[in-house]
């Protein structure tokens, strides 16, 4: 293909490659749709690339039928050059067209291949996605999944969770549909509880959508929480079944914990000894912030601090991750050292620290270069014990001078 010259009007303007759909803005510039759309949908830009003139996102792009038959003709007479002939594109996905799959689902023998159709079509671009969304595709979706619950349906619920995944989209009408349906939240945790033959995807899926649910529920909803949803969370950190639902399910924990008796719901469903463990496996540094900041909202409840010191590796794995992962990390590791010293410092649990290397860690902290708040929350807690651990050798620190 370096052998030959590309005609330049062949060429799209933002990717600089040949058009394969060629769609024409209302500024009279031709793209290849693909590009375009993303510049405008996941882009959120709102002018045209070349001219800089507003171009709405609701514009038409009008199909250049004519330009693609000559990209058409052009690849097949340079076949021989390594060029690869075009294919005339799909008719580009309408509103009609997903009201007509929205009617499909309700029909029991289409279900299934709607909701397959559906999803394929949401995986595929951003303009499908917009579209689904102005059809109503998303209350569609939580619906069908409400009524699975109730029938105790289990086929379908990969693809519909899949596809109010894909389409969701956090703004005003999306904290509407979830204050308006508290039973897809009941849905979640029978999901969640359920045994089924694709149990892992379906409860990545779950998961994930009640991670998004969670993002944009008020605190009327996430005070109601009931106890076998935070059994189902710790079941899924205890699978592992993959990352991105590991961290969907803390992300959880995490905003869900400040209210009401979600903490001590969260404590007695096994959380801290759980966290703990996944902890020791060395996760990736964002993990370790998401297990800190919800192992910091437990250690505020006394049941949570005393798993915390039940387990055997608990005082040693927090100690040990300050100053090794992120400011984040640390500013909730200090903290819950700071509970635990504060509320919980017995003798056993103040040796404990020392013996851990939980003191050193904090005498290191004053050394750092980090941020003089957390410098003066470890001075802080040093001194408060300082009869216990004064014997220490890191005490030739000098604890009265301000923090650097």
């Amino acid at each position: 293909m370096d052998d030959i010259e590309v005609p330049q009007y062949f060429i799209c303007p933002i990717s600089l490659q040949i058009m394969k759909d060629p769609v024409t803005a209302v500024t009279g510039i031709t793209y290849d749709r693909e590009s375009i759309e993303h510049w405008l949908f996941s882009g959120r830009n709102t002018t045209c690339p070349v001219t800089k003139q507003t171009l709405p996102k609701d514009s038409d792009l009008t199909p250049n039928h004519t330009l693609r038959r000559l990209i058409q003709a052009w690849c097949t007479a340079n076949a021989s050059y390594g060029i690869d002939r075009i294919p005339t594109p799909k008719p580009p996905l309408n509103k009609v067209h997903v009201l007509k799959l929205i009617h499909d689902l309700w029909v029991p023998q289409l279900q299934f291949k709607t909701l397959k159709k559906m999803e394929a079509l949401a995986a595929e671009n951003e303009r499908n996605r917009r579209f689904m969304v102005e059809a109503g595709a998303a209350k569609a979706m939580v619906s069908l999944i409400i009524t699975c619950f109730k029938k105790g349906q289990k086929t379908g619920l990969e693809e519909a969770l899949s596809v109010l995944h894909l389409i969701w989209i956090p703004m005003a009408e999306t904290k509407l549909l979830v204050m308006e349906n508290y039973d897809l939240i009941t849905s979640i945790t029978w999901i969640l509880g359920c045994e089924m033959d694709n149990h892992v995807a379906v409860k990545i899926h779950a998961v994930i959508v009640l991670k998004m649910i969670v993002d944009v529920a008020n605190s009327n909803l996430l005070e109601r929480l009931k106890p076998e949803l935070f059994k189902g969370i710790i079941q899924i950190l205890r699978d592992r079944i993959s990352q991105q639902a590991t961290k969907a399910a803390l992300h959880v924990l995490l905003e869900a914990g400040p209210y009401g008796r979600n903490r001590m719901k969260i404590v007695e469903a096994g959380a801290v000894s759980k966290l703990i463990e996944l902890e020791l496996g060395t996760p990736d540094n964002r993990t370790t912030e998401l297990i800190f900041g919800v192992l910091d909202n437990l250690c505020s409840c006394a049941d949570g601090r005393a798993q915390l010191l039940g387990h055997a590796g608990g005082i040693a794995v927090v100690s040990t991750r300050i100053l090794r992962v992120s400011p984040a990390a640390d500013d909730r590791a200090i903290h819950i050292l700071e509970s635990i010293s504060k509320f919980s410092g017995t003798k056993e649990v103040l040796h404990e620290m020392l013996r851990v290397g939980a003191v050193s860690k904090l005498c290191m902290v004053l050394q750092a270069d980090c941020a003089a708040y957390l410098k003066e929350k470890a001075r802080k807690i040093l001194r408060l014990h300082s009869d216990v651990w004064k014997k220490s050798p890191c005490f030739s620190v000098n604890l009265s001078r301000n923090p650097r």
